[in-house]
């Protein structure tokens, strides 16, 4: 910076309350000073010079962690965990802590408007007029007087808000709400709901006791970055690894991740020959232990399993000695395992495995998760499949109002399935986005709802935690744009009788102020909700899990097929994997985009991870461009030399390649979601993990912004760039 900035320019900027989000833009264009508008009255809780402190719920993803968040003056100015709540016990991710830039983003939507169809709509250049919130909620209510023809699109939180329209919905006799997220996709949730319907009954995505295991095993799981809830099973291989024996972690897959990266033993097993290794240890164990296999494992060939994956015959013998030798092992499933053609009979084989080992409803072990203290259990989200026939039924012309709340379809569906086409047989798609994202762009109306911190709610959390909670949110300050509730838009809409959303919230809460074991108590419905505030939701003191049925879980025989070589010299499988920083939805805030990749130490772009022996073959070279290509689409992605992947596999991490959702998003990367086609796994899970590509060179380069030394891991030197 070569202008001065004087003492009251400073003061000016620093007294704004978000003059970290103005200042730490990264790599985006900004200008150099921002300035915010004081409060015109300073509301009564709030004094000069002293914070005040807010109990909420993070809503960067579903996990459902707790905050605590300083205010000064009216301004939320650092986000911390909230050391009471049972999922992150003081503890956040980094976008937890990046959850300021999202209240405080320059491009957020700050006026309900009405969009104009025609050109503006094919290309997403917006034509917006202002309405007001009482023409807006009018938009609504003739909407919701066509039932049949109303679809309700919603993300995977807040759940208050799910509650809502479900009640709504059967009122009046629409098709029930349909809840999807990109990271649901990428966990292949449903296929684990199913294959713990299959193997124990219930469907469930299951709680697995790292903190207490002394062996895990882990099939691709990525706990250590997105995989269902990462803080709390963060802190659970924390405590595994402190333990006296020092736990050891085993990760199975085709490229070193972060949380490969942590363990003791890495092994570069082949896309889908997961449920083969998972049946083969099962048979080695068994055999070894009980001198006969089970029916679940009799029928593999081990030899054949070991080669399939690409491990030696010893590798496998060595894992077996480890499963033998451990009082408390755990082998977990994750997300790339199961999103294979055949990937719910790998799911169900890793289930087969815990069983085996005698680990269900045992400390270390395998759990159900604990039922909502409101009752409810499993909630499943939306398989692709299911979105598949939800596109079919707009193309249709069945669904006459769209609304869209928490998700972005137009940028997490593969462009195969067609929903941004289907858009166009919609009469009206009505979002509630707070920020102008790719659906939202489209929208005939975007009634912005306010940002999590300042909003009330409320999460059922049971993934990562053995406590029944429900965890709570309420505004950390007050609103700052022309924005609203969209709950108390709908119970406008509606009809219903509450005259806001907080009372309806304590209408939903009221049945917990007579359950007991709870962190706090309360004789009357004021004063728990006041205690459900201040400590950011209410949740059982003792553990609430229940052990899954093992009857017959080794006795069912599985369909387990041999991984298909490429016919093709040039196919590379690709490995597809959430971005453990940017996740779906973080791309704009700058902070997270200017957060180096723990494992290439990219940043503000899209690569893609090539071996380099593959690279060499291949004539390429770190920076290179080239063409990725899919049966379904085509991308151009830089490549970065990355050792650590097998050398018939690429990877490209999602989360960049927006066309909208504001300056610090747009045009940067690739989506690698456009490769995606409308292949479905037996669950009706997306089978991403089964892709294969071609890759071509363009003759172009474009230079990665990465933290490591330009020299590259391999002091290649500046020829290479």
């Amino acid at each position: 910076m070569t202008d001065k900035l004087s003492r009251r320019d400073f003061l000016k900027v620093v007294g704004a309350g978000a003059a970290t989000a103005a200042v730490l833009t990264g790599c985006g264009p900004a200008s150099r000073y921002v300035t915010r508008e004081p409060y015109t009255k300073m509301p009564e809780y709030n004094y000069n010079g002293q914070s005040t402190y807010f109990a909420t719920t993070c809503r960067e993803c579903a996990a459902g962690c707790g905050l605590i968040v300083r205010t000064m003056q009216g301004r939320a100015i650092k986000t911390e965990g909230n050391p009471y709540h049972p999922v992150n016990l003081g503890k956040t991710c980094a976008r937890g802590q990046a959850t300021l830039q999202g209240l405080y983003n320059p491009d957020r939507l700050r006026n309900p408007v009405r969009n104009s169809r025609g050109e503006s709509y094919q290309t997403g250049e917006k034509d917006w007029t202002e309405i007001n919130w009482d023409t807006a909620i009018e938009v609504v209510a003739q909407a919701l007087k066509d039932p049949a023809g109303v679809q309700f699109l919603l993300g995977p939180a807040p759940d208050h808000l799910f509650d809502l329209v479900r009640e709504i919905c059967k009122t009046i006799g629409a098709p029930a709400p349909i809840r999807f997220g990109a990271l649901g996709m990428f966990e292949a949730r449903v296929t684990l709901g199913e294959a713990a319907r299959a193997m124990f009954g219930r469907p469930d995505t299951l709680f697995f006791d790292l903190a207490n295991a002394d062996l895990v095993i882990s099939f691709g799981a990525n706990f250590l970055e997105t995989w269902i809830s990462p803080v709390a099973y963060t802190r659970g291989y924390s405590k595994m690894r402190k333990q006296r024996t020092r736990g050891i972690l085993v990760q199975l897959e085709a490229r070193l991740s972060q949380t490969a990266a942590k363990a003791d033993l890495w092994h570069p097993i082949k896309p889908g020959s997961e449920g083969l290794v998972a049946a083969a240890l099962g048979k080695l164990y068994a055999e070894q232990k009980f001198g006969i296999a089970p029916a679940a494992f009799e029928a593999v060939d081990v030899a054949a399993a070991a080669e399939a994956a690409g491990l030696q015959l010893e590798a496998l013998e060595n894992l077996t000695a480890l499963l033998l030798d451990a009082d408390r092992p755990l082998v977990i499933p994750g997300g790339a395992a199961l999103a294979h053609e055949h990937g719910l009979e790998i799911a169900k084989a890793i289930l087969a495995l815990n069983a085996l080992l005698g680990n269900l409803g045992k400390p270390g072990g395998v759990f159900h998760t604990p039922v909502s203290p409101l009752g409810e259990e499993y909630r499943r989200p939306a398989s692709l499949r299911e979105m598949a026939e939800l596109v079919e039924r707009m193309k249709a012309g069945k669904i006459k109002t769209l609304f869209v709340h928490g998700v972005n379809p137009v940028f997490e569906l593969p462009q195969a399935l067609g929903f941004q086409a289907a858009l166009e047989k919609v009469p009206t798609l009505i979002s509630f986005a707070t920020f102008p994202d790719e659906t939202a762009m489209l929208a005939d109306y975007i009634l912005p709802d306010h940002h999590g911190l300042e909003s009330w709610g409320y999460q059922r959390v049971t993934d990562g935690t053995g406590q029944a909670m429900l965890s709570g949110a309420q505004p950390v300050v007050a609103p700052f744009y022309n924005t609203k509730s969209t709950v108390d838009v709908l119970l406008a809409a509606a009809g219903l009788p509450f005259k806001d959303e907080v009372e309806y919230l304590q209408n939903q809460v009221a049945p917990l102020v007579e359950q007991t074991g709870g962190f706090y108590s309360a004789a009357d419905l004021p004063s728990f909700w006041a205690l459900f505030q201040q400590f950011g939701g209410w949740w059982k003191n003792d553990v609430s899990l229940s052990a899954p049925n093992a009857a017959g879980a080794t006795e069912k025989k599985l369909n387990l097929k041999a991984v298909e070589a490429s016919e093709q010299h040039e196919e590379f499988h690709l490995l597809v994997y959430p971005s453990p920083i940017l996740a779906e939805a973080g791309a704009n805030k700058p902070w997270l985009q200017e957060i180096p990749d723990p494992m290439t130490t990219v940043m503000w772009n899209s690569w893609i991870e090539i071996n380099p022996h593959t690279a060499e073959e291949l004539g390429l070279h770190n920076d290179d461009v080239v063409r990725v290509v899919s049966p379904f689409g085509a991308v151009e992605v830089s490549v970065y030399k990355y050792p650590a992947i097998r050398p018939d596999v690429v990877a490209i991490p999602f989360g960049q390649g927006h066309t909208a959702y504001g300056r610090y998003a747009e045009a940067r990367g690739i989506n690698p979601a456009d490769l995606f086609g409308p292949n479905f796994n037996e669950a009706g899970d997306l089978a991403f993990a089964d892709l294969k590509v071609r890759i071509e060179k363009t003759g172009k380069k474009r230079e990665l912004s990465r933290l490591e030394s330009k020299l590259g891991v391999y002091g290649e030197g500046m020829e290479e760039h």
